[in-house]
């Protein structure tokens, strides 16, 4: 189809009306090609070294690619010394602009949960607990139990790493995609009756059951009050098969009675947490009482 070229930037078909001129905008350092030969691809646009390496920077930019602007001249080199695909190039690189999304995702995920340190299944010593199943763990890192809706109750002596072993959970639930949050019994009981009396419960239970994985950590010795032990109660109901929950607790669950008051809560509490749940039994000697007694020893009369 014929076209003339009007002032640079505008064609428009010679037998068409003026209302059907089309703009087609160029970059002001690309010069007019010269005309092709009939049904030959258009040459490319001549540009210099310089500038073409710096309108990539402002499209990679514009583009939101951050890791495709630090890496692509490097890699560019590295695959033109050794002769590789040039495919196996963009693929190399989409690959490190999605891996470092997806950190940065990940990141912002743990940051978001709130852990107060970050604990990972690699450092945790299984040996200090032979009675804990390490395949068990092993398994529920995979985060299939989360997509079930299942819960996870760890139940132990206080320092056998119960805390840890909650932590390396939910980082693994937070690299694998799940909104998870990290507290304390105490301070979820503390937070929620705040709540209440500020007239936003309502709001903060609708974000905790929200989260695809909430941990509640140190379920220990200090009952809690009539009002507090009701509203965890609340937590753990809307949470029953539409979330799942890890709780850690230094007490035997027949004492948890201690904790809710009644006989009748506590086993309305217990039934909807342990119907789908996976439970860690901790026993053994805490790791930081064994720590300080190694210490006062000193490392002459330290056992091998």
């Amino acid at each position: 189809m014929a076209y003339a070229k009007l002032s640079g930037a505008l064609l428009v078909r010679k037998d068409a009306p003026v209302t059907e001129i089309v703009s087609v905008p160029h970059s002001p350092a690309d010069a007019a090609p010269a005309a092709a030969p009939s049904g030959a691809p258009a040459p490319a646009p001549s540009v210099a070294p310089a500038d073409a390496e710096r309108q990539l920077a402002r499209h990679l930019k514009a583009l939101n690619l951050p890791t495709f602007l630090s890496h692509y001249a490097p890699l560019a080199r590295q695959f033109a010394e050794e002769g590789l695909d040039p495919s196996r190039y963009l693929l190399r690189l989409a690959e490190m602009e999605l891996g470092e999304r997806q950190r940065q995702v990940t990141a912002r995920r743990i940051k978001a949960a709130r852990f107060p340190a970050v604990k990972e299944l690699a450092a945790f010593d299984f040996s200090a607990v032979p009675a804990l199943d390490r395949g068990a763990v092993l398994d529920l890192a995979k985060c299939d139990y989360i997509a079930r809706n299942e819960n996870v109750v760890a139940v132990g002596n206080s320092g056998t790493g119960k805390t840890h072993l909650a932590i390396a959970l939910g980082v693994a639930a937070c690299r694998q995609g799940f909104s998870v949050r990290f507290i304390t019994a105490a301070s979820l009981v503390h937070e929620m009756l705040e709540a209440s009396d500020e007239r936003r419960l309502l709001r903060l239970q609708r974000r905790l059951a929200g989260c695809k994985l909430l941990i509640i950590d140190e379920l220990a010795y200090a009952p809690l009050s009539t009002l507090g032990a009701d509203l965890l109660f609340d937590i753990v109901s809307q949470r029953y098969e539409r979330g799942s929950t890890i709780i850690t607790s230094s007490l035997p669950f027949q004492e948890w009675i201690n904790v809710f008051g009644t006989a009748q809560l506590t086993g309305a509490v217990l039934d909807r947490l342990t119907h789908h749940a996976h439970i860690l039994e901790m026993p053994g000697e805490s790791f930081r009482l064994k720590q300080s007694r190694e210490q006062r020893r000193g490392p002459e009369n330290r056992a091998p």
